[in-house]
């Protein structure tokens, strides 16, 4: 009697970094690649599009002053990335389906610690499961915040943490958690393809991208 042969588990990827940088764009491209190396794979991102995500989504656009909201949305953003684990990513996974996430976890240690004691955040997100692979897009903050306000001139709203002076602490944040969390950091100046090239490098360097 034959048995079939137990199912491979996914790969969870995520592709992080500040507002503007390209990660959005760098996760569909990494979707692609996964697809063209023969993988199947699902994309999705935080806030989820699950309830405690839509609320999320809601007061980030709002027009909460952000010292009133932050303790809220450090604890909304834990209990959404559980929700986004149990429901949507993890039977994923377990059913041998890569995910790729735009923003996880570290998310959270940067944007939650700019108020409040990243020892309290990084406990509010210990349930959720790490990821194979984050890498972190850095660009120029100058250079980031150009396309942001390219996008906000064509009609895009604004969030909480959509000024200046809170996006250089997300950028300076970002870089020193991504070493702390050993997320692996890629060079986002070039254009899509070039720092498409980096991420499968940076994967491939560190044994996660699929072998051929």
């Amino acid at each position: 009697m034959r048995y079939a042969e137990p199912m491979s588990r996914g790969r969870f990827y995520v592709i992080e970094g500040a507002d503007g940088v390209g990660s959005t764009t760098q996760c569909q491209r990494l979707v692609d690649g996964l697809q063209a190396a023969g993988r199947r794979v699902h994309l999705t991102a935080e806030p989820s599009k699950g309830p405690i995500g839509l609320l999320i989504r809601g007061m980030l656009g709002g027009d909460h002053p952000r010292a009133a909201i932050h303790r809220e949305l450090a604890l909304l953003f834990a209990a959404d990335r559980l929700d986004h684990v149990g429901r949507e990513i993890e039977p994923l996974l377990a059913s041998g389906v890569d995910v790729v996430s735009d923003r996880y976890v570290l998310s959270s240690l940067v944007y939650q610690s700019l108020d409040l004691p990243y020892e309290w955040v990084r406990e509010l997100n210990k349930f959720a499961p790490a990821a194979d692979a984050t890498v972190l897009v850095t660009l120029p903050l100058d250079v980031a915040w150009a396309r942001l306000q390219a996008r906000f001139a064509a009609g895009d709203p604004r969030e909480v943490f959509d000024v200046k002076p809170t996006q250089s602490q997300v950028h300076a944040e970002y870089e020193r958690q991504a070493r702390r969390t050993c997320a692996v950091i890629v060079d986002g100046r070039g254009t899509i393809d070039e720092v498409a090239g980096r991420v499968r490098a940076a994967l491939s360097g560190t044994g996660h991208w699929p072998a051929a």
